[in-house]
């Protein structure tokens, strides 16, 4: 049902699209203003994806998407409306799209984090190259529709029709009702702090941050030919809405087509010559529309795009949510869209002003050019290591014991590890712990280091800190199967067979009440 509607939506939004390129193209068309319209769409996201992860991943997901597309009716009805008065200007226009894109943007985390939740993990890569057929089924039929609309009905239409689609999608989040969580065991995150733990599991993650750089090289390149479209169109191809409609359907066409062979040819290469292939496609494709001014043969190339395109985004879908565990997911893949759509509209401010000084084919040979020399140069990153790994929840940190009460915001507080290791076998144990200090700060840590005892040599002192007590317990929360592997093989190198001795720390405060014991400390053995 969700899917279905979803279809319906993106129909419309397709629609939407082709109608405000080429508005664009009749209000000012200079290759700045109308690259400016894709820019003002995939801004947003860029600018609100994290405040817009952390929010899905604090409020019901549910009634959130349902409130935002409520008002993004409004806004594309009201948007049809001065176009049929013929009040439409530019400015207006890029408005308008700008705060369409403001609801996108805050959508987008929410919708993306629901899916693990609709399907089993080991369907998870099925479900989202689902989610993308479903999206180039869109942008096969939206397009030529929305072209088709412009000739026989108006420019206002589009615009219309795209409200319309959206109450598809608010009917569809009535009805489903999510599967019901377990209670939370500790108050919702805050929202800054919700966001500063994005950020710090962001940069922590190496799976992640290795789909971020390929994200960032692949679709500053690529984001060329999508900004533009519309006047290879009109001023390549020599054709008008319909020509520019269907260009963008052989895309969607060529996407879908992709998606169903993506599972036999991902099994055979991986993802990353997957992307690789993708890549290459796409400067393929490029040089095409740079080099040949025949429609047939910009069709074909945009079939090519297309498959090249599904191949590439679904192969980074994939990654990212690979590399995130349930309590971060929004968050994350509101980092990967920022990285997404930042780059895309980087590129398409890029590209369009490289066409307006050089021409249209000298920017699509040098993008193409750069697409290829991209390849290589992050070969070395690679993609869906996060798949190999456990991210659930392990819960084997036992709930620290504490003298009296202490506030949820008491901070910040540092806890200790004492090891007994063997001088000799100190390098490799310094070594292993790199990779436990990336797992302390990807669940909470603001601060990590490790000290030698100055009089014993077998005596280490590992030492991490958090915002405040509350955020200690969200720790133990945090950890997961994955951690507690690197903590074993940490630990590992202890003298004896011995657990390490952990202890707690709150920051020392005159006025707190402690009794007639010290604030704390707590030895325990993890």
């Amino acid at each position: 049902m969700l899917w279905t509607a979803t279809l319906l939506s993106n129909i419309g939004t397709w629609m939407h699209d082709v109608g405000a390129g080429w508005l664009m193209t009749t209000l000012a068309p200079s290759p700045l203003m109308v690259s400016l319209v894709q820019a003002a769409t995939t801004l947003p996201v860029f600018l609100l994806a994290l405040p817009a992860g952390a929010l899905a991943d604090i409020v019901d997901r549910r009634r959130m998407l349902i409130v935002i597309k409520s008002c993004m009716v409004v806004l594309a009805a009201g948007m049809g409306m001065v176009v049929l008065g013929g009040r439409m200007t530019a400015m207006g226009l890029l408005a308008f799209t700008f705060a369409l894109g403001v609801g996108a943007a805050l959508i987008a985390p929410a919708w993306q984090a629901i899916v693990p939740s609709l399907v089993p993990k080991e369907d998870l890569p099925s479900a989202i190259a689902l989610n993308s057929v479903g999206i180039n089924v869109s942008r096969a039929i939206g397009p030529a529709l929305g072209g088709a609309v412009i000739v026989s009905m108006g420019l206002a239409w589009p615009f219309l029709l795209n409200a319309m689609s959206f109450l598809a999608v608010i009917a569809a989040l009535l009805w489903w009702r999510s599967a019901p969580v377990p209670p939370r065991q500790l108050p919702a995150e805050r929202f800054l702090s919700a966001m500063r733990a994005g950020v710090r599991y962001a940069r922590a993650s190496g799976p992640l941050k290795a789909t971020l750089a390929r994200s960032i090289v692949f679709f500053i390149f690529a984001s060329a030919y999508w900004a533009l479209l519309p006047l290879i169109a009109r001023e390549r191809l020599a054709g008008g809405a319909q020509l520019y409609g269907v260009l963008v359907a052989c895309i969607g066409a060529g996407a879908v087509t992709g998606a169903f062979l993506l599972p036999r040819i991902r099994e055979r290469l991986g993802p990353d010559r997957l992307v690789a292939m993708g890549t290459l496609g796409t400067a393929v494709t490029m040089v095409t529309f740079a080099l040949v001014e025949q429609p047939v043969a910009a069709a074909v190339a945009s079939l090519v795009a297309g498959a090249a395109w599904i191949a590439v985004l679904s192969s980074l879908n994939v990654s990212a949510q690979m590399s995130l565990p349930d309590w971060v997911r929004a968050r994350g893949l509101a980092v990967y869209n920022a990285v997404f759509f930042g780059s895309m509209a980087l590129g398409s401010v890029l590209w369009g002003q490289t066409a307006g000084q050089f021409g249209i084919s000298p920017a699509l040979l040098i993008a193409a050019g750069g697409a290829l020399l991209g390849i290589s140069l992050i070969s070395r990153f690679r993609l869906q290591a996060g798949g190999k790994l456990n991210l659930s929840p392990s819960s084997h940190w036992p709930q620290p014991l504490i003298v009296g009460a202490v506030e949820d915001d008491r901070g910040p507080v540092m806890t200790t590890v004492e090891y007994r290791i063997d001088p000799k076998r100190a390098p490799e144990f310094l070594s292993a712990l790199e990779e436990l200090a990336q797992a302390r700060r990807r669940d909470g840590a603001f601060a990590w280091g490790i000290f030698r005892d100055a009089a014993r040599t077998d005596r280490f002192l590992e030492y991490f800190l958090e915002d405040s007590w509350l955020e200690h317990l969200r720790h133990h929360e945090r950890v997961t199967q994955v951690d507690r592997d690197i903590q074993t093989r940490v630990q590992a190198f202890q003298l004896g067979n011995i657990a390490p001795v952990v202890t707690h720390y709150l920051a020392a405060d005159a006025t707190a009440p402690v009794g007639n014991q010290p604030v704390i400390e707590r030895k325990d053995l993890k």
